[in-house]
């Protein structure tokens, strides 16, 4: 009796500390479920009439996710756990063109987005053509009218493979989608071509991926199920930072695993309750490290913490690489089904230890010393902008201020006419530009945010 209570009481403190380290997931680094997306099948909605086509996506999409963002809001709030998105992911809409010869393919766009709107759902995916081997009769079409599609629905998202690593590389398909690419930006290019922002070119699509823009619903997936999405660099960094600074390598990748394990049930957790909630099979649990502009929020930050002096100094893809591969183990361990895209992502715009790479561009370009500057990006907030209607906006923005130093270098006096500071070229948040101030006064006309202008 004595053992069975000493083993019980073990198992009870052993069960709140992994509680209560998960709710310092939660509270301090910035884990969250990312998104709870419903793959829907359409082949059983293909008609070669395109209005009763777009009927039955369109009820089918109501039908079965009609439950879908009140059963996710419901186990947010009862088991405390931030959950971002609620999405849907459709079969590949090319594959119902090809049915319907005649259609407009925006029309299947506007029916996924009034079908969305109608459930609540932030984000539908499957606006899709995979193309990596070939055309098929309703490939073509539907990548020409990618651009026109974006830029009239708001929010269907649309993806196009292009190649596999059995297959190759479809080099038509690249031409097209250079294309739609960037008139998908020109459609848009009154809302900060948000229309390229919902648009995703592949290679190696994965067919159960739940993320947003890429997600679609592949041929070889059931009539409907549940996929989720967890998102943690800020736990991983948290948990690199407890580790000694000479800790072996090995040591490092088993704690990455180990805190991916904990992630990765998580993910699981929820996908069995929405999975009961809605009575359909719950799919893949996708763990990707998605950062965001948040401090310490930074997949950046877990490179460093695992010794690297700076992102992007040697040894950054050993490092990426090992962080993919402990992310990927942990994970297959913690859920019934890994799947999707589970890794790292690296979008050099939204994460906050790679933001700085226009700093330390600038200090090279100039060779100056680690306490100077020639570009210092300031942080204005976060903060709530204000009560009531407005409590949950907030303010958070970063302004890149130039120094004396930079303005003696880059000035109206300098050398350097018709170039660009390096600082400015490897800024891929688009934050900075450089030139005359009648090119300047021109370029902050385009955008309805505030703007500074620094006179060198």
């Amino acid at each position: 009796m004595t053992e069975r209570f000493r083993k019980d009481t073990l198992m009870s403190m052993m069960n709140t500390g992994d509680i209560l380290e998960t709710i310092e997931m939660f509270t301090q680094d910035n884990l969250d479920v990312r998104t709870v997306t419903m793959g829907i099948s359409l082949l059983d909605c293909i008609d070669p009439d395109p209005k009763k086509a777009c009927e039955k996506i369109y009820n089918k999409i109501t039908t079965k996710a009609a439950d879908l963002v009140p059963a996710v809001e419901h186990i947010s709030a009862e088991y405390g756990i931030p959950i971002i998105n609620k999405r849907i992911s459709v079969t590949p809409i090319a594959m119902l063109l090809g049915a319907c010869p005649d259609a407009d393919p925006v029309d299947f766009a506007k029916a996924l987005d009034a079908a969305g709107k109608k459930v609540g759902v932030n984000f539908v995916g499957g606006y899709t053509a995979l193309v990596h081997k070939g055309f098929s009769a309703g490939d073509r079409r539907l990548i020409e009218s990618i651009p026109r599609a974006l830029a009239e629905t708001d929010i269907v998202c649309s993806s196009v493979n292009i190649g596999a690593t059995k297959a190759g590389l479809n080099m038509d398909a690249i031409k097209l989608m250079g294309e739609a690419v960037k008139k998908a930006s020109e459609l848009t290019a009154d809302r900060q071509c948000i229309g390229a922002a919902k648009l995703v070119v592949f290679c190696n699509a994965p067919e159960d991926n739940p993320f947003m823009a890429g997600a679609f619903h592949g041929p070889g997936e059931p009539d409907c199920e549940i996929h989720v999405g967890v998102s943690g660099p800020g736990a991983v960094r948290a948990a690199l930072a407890k580790l000694p600074k000479d800790a072996p390598i090995d040591e490092v990748a088993e704690l990455v695993k180990r805190t991916a394990f904990k992630i990765t049930r998580v993910g699981q957790l929820v996908a069995n309750l929405a999975s009961q909630a809605l009575g359909v099979p719950a799919g893949i649990i996708d763990l990707s490290l998605a950062p965001t502009p948040a401090i310490g929020d930074s997949v950046a930050n877990i490179l460093e913490e695992m010794g690297l002096e700076t992102c992007g100094c040697c040894g950054t893809t050993a490092c990426l690489a090992l962080l993919n591969d402990a992310v990927k183990k942990g994970g297959v361990m913690a859920s019934n089904h890994v799947g999707g895209l589970s890794g790292a992502f690296i979008p050099v715009s939204e994460d906050a230890g790679m933001i700085h790479a226009a700093e330390i561009g600038c200090k090279e370009e100039l060779g100056l010393p680690l306490e100077q500057f020639g570009i210092k990006e300031v942080q204005v907030g976060p903060f709530k902008k204000g009560e009531g209607n407005d409590g949950d906006a907030w303010e958070w923005f970063y302004i890149p201020c130039p120094t004396s130093i930079f303005s003696e270098h880059w000035g109206t006096n300098g050398d350097k006419a018709g170039q660009r500071p390096l600082a400015v070229q490897v800024d891929e948040s688009a934050s900075m530009y450089y030139g005359t101030v009648e090119e300047m006064v021109a370029k902050m006309a385009e955008f309805d945010r505030p703007m500074v202008l620094f006179q060198l």
